[in-house]
């Protein structure tokens, strides 16, 4: 039996037909007559069987390593149309030959160190590009799209010197971003501001795939992307930021599509310089400015924090400034917490971005500190008991995971502008000590980082409440009676003495090391840190 013969057999689909080829021929030998049958001039049909089936037998590396030719890549290639650039896409009967010869590129490109290195000899890369500008604007063949990318990914991913390639020869950045727009059907208002239909429908199954390959590949390109040095760069970044604003206030076919869609643009933002990010926000139009007035008037004249925020046609807006993509961030952020588990993977991205924006853009930090941490009121329970944000991400700054809870402190430090008083506010001192110890501050102060001189106002609640916080667990107590209180001196001495005792126990023993603060408000030991104070004093006095 020949190869075309067993061939036909398979695409047949009897069951015991096709047993009784896999007996005769092994998987190296099915994948060898595949190509051979390839080259030749077979119907579209046939094409499609064959493809399928090397497919299915290209997810083993096994098989592929001796079948990782050159030639074979070529074959491949051609039929997937990335070898023609001025071939047109107008045959509608040979998409599904170059979707499933793209689907088999992505198994073996995956799975073949080999063909890894013939891609880069073959510049698979710039034909994908080309590829890609052919169909960017034609919605009826997402399937070639979704594998051209998801191809331009894996690509990306495996080779760094392509990351570079894409982005400045190929020019990656803008035709990905054009493949986000035509997949999300953006009609721009303005430089940056794009149409929202908040009751349009869901983007559809293909649509959602071919963007989710598209932002995946547009974060491998922009990988290393920290600084912009050209005003095209910033541009660019910025057309990029209003493209996943877009993207994160409209939903996929499903719940847990659009929460792919959404991890993927928060994984994109995270790349893009944060001077761009400003336009995750924008100004209100005259009529969103007009009803914005007209609720605010509604709004009793005692509730002047809720003054700040107001939602008004699903438009979250906080002083003049549309809030919405914050806002679905800030969701998306507790939705993650509510899992918990991935924290790493899953909500230090976002917690990441959130700070960053928080730190650069006032009128964000301030939003997010009004959701966030509003003023105190109710301050019987520990601030890490409860059910709202603040409550989490308290939670979070004892977590095991080091990240996590470095990035949950730094996210509610910047939100209380670095400032050390503020942040044990609404956390207590027992859970901020671990950000303090790290960034010198167990004394107090503020970070290094410049902020607005405007200052908290307390609620009258929280200042009735004030004498009566215990500062370490950050909330409110009934004052306890002093136990020494009735001792005798005798007593109180031989108390004093019994501790004295125990502490140098477990001093010698290294069981218990004393430790003090150095003049720079890290912690070290106690003998090293009163040395210093000493120097500090002699040279004080010298100077005098």
């Amino acid at each position: 039996m020949d190869e075309e013969r067993a061939l036909y057999i398979v695409r047949a689909g009897e069951a015991g037909a096709i047993e009784r080829v896999l007996r005769d021929y092994s998987d190296k030998k099915l994948c060898e007559g595949i190509f051979k049958v390839l080259i030749k001039d077979i119907p579209t049909t046939c094409q499609v069987s064959c493809l399928e089936v090397l497919r299915i037998l290209s997810r083993d590396k096994k098989v592929l390593v001796p079948v990782t030719t050159k030639e074979n890549m070529q074959i491949l290639l051609r039929l997937a149309k990335l070898n023609e650039l001025d071939d047109s896409l107008e045959k509608v009967s040979e998409f599904p030959v170059i979707v499933e010869s793209l689907k088999c590129l992505c198994n073996i490109v995956f799975n073949s160190q080999m063909a890894q290195q013939l891609s880069l000899e073959l510049n698979l890369a710039a034909k994908l590009c080309n590829l890609l500008r052919k169909c960017k604007d034609r919605k009826f063949i997402n399937d070639i799209k979704c594998f051209d990318l998801r191809l331009l990914f894996l690509l990306s991913l495996l080779h760094t010197d392509i990351r570079s390639q894409l982005r400045y020869e190929l020019q990656g950045l803008p035709l990905l971003t054009q493949i986000l727009e035509s997949a999300f059907s953006i009609k721009w208002t303005d430089e940056y501001e794009s149409a929202i239909d908040h009751n349009g429908p869901p983007l559809s199954p293909q649509e959602t795939d071919c963007a989710i390959e598209a932002l995946k590949a547009l974060f491998n390109v922009t990988v290393d992307s920290w600084k912009v040095h050209k005003e095209s760069d910033s541009h660019q970044f910025r057309v990029m930021a209003a493209v996943l604003r877009h993207c994160l206030l409209i939903v996929g076919p499903t719940e847990d599509k659009t929460e792919e869609l959404h991890s993927n643009a928060v994984n994109l933002l995270s790349n893009v310089p944060v001077s761009c990010l400003d336009v995750l926000i924008c100004p209100l139009t005259h009529e969103e400015t007009a009803q914005e007035a007209t609720t605010l008037d509604e709004l009793p004249s005692n509730k002047t924090a809720e003054k700040e925020t107001v939602l008004k046609n699903n438009t979250m807006v906080y002083n003049g400034m549309n809030m919405e993509a914050i806002h679905v961030l800030l969701n998306f952020m507790e939705k993650r917490i509510d899992k918990g588990s991935s924290y790493r993977e899953g909500l230090t991205p976002v917690l990441s971005l959130l700070t960053e924006c928080s730190r650069a853009h006032r009128n964000i930090r301030k939003f997010l500190k009004d959701q966030v941490l509003p003023p105190l009121r109710d301050v019987t329970n520990r601030p890490e008991v409860g059910s709202t944000v603040r409550n989490k991400l308290v939670r979070l700054m004892t977590h095991v995971d080091l990240g996590v809870k470095q990035i949950a402190a730094e996210f509610l430090f910047v939100l209380c502008k670095e400032r050390v008083d503020s942040l044990l506010k609404y956390t207590g001192y027992g859970n901020a000590a671990g950000l303090l110890a790290a960034r010198g501050l167990l004394a107090g102060g503020r970070g290094d980082n410049w902020y607005s001189e405007d200052e908290d106002t307390d609620t009258e609640e929280y200042k009735n409440a004030k004498p009566n916080i215990n500062l370490i667990t950050g909330h409110l107590e009934e004052p306890m009676p002093n136990p020494i209180d009735e001792m005798t001196e005798e007593q109180k001495e031989y108390e004093a003495m019994k501790l004295v005792n125990m502490l140098d126990k477990l001093s010698r023993e290294e069981l218990l090391k004393p430790m003090g603060l150095k003049p720079d408000g890290t912690i070290t030991p106690l003998e090293e840190a009163l040395n210093q104070y000493s120097v500090i004093e002699e040279t004080s006095s010298d100077t005098d």
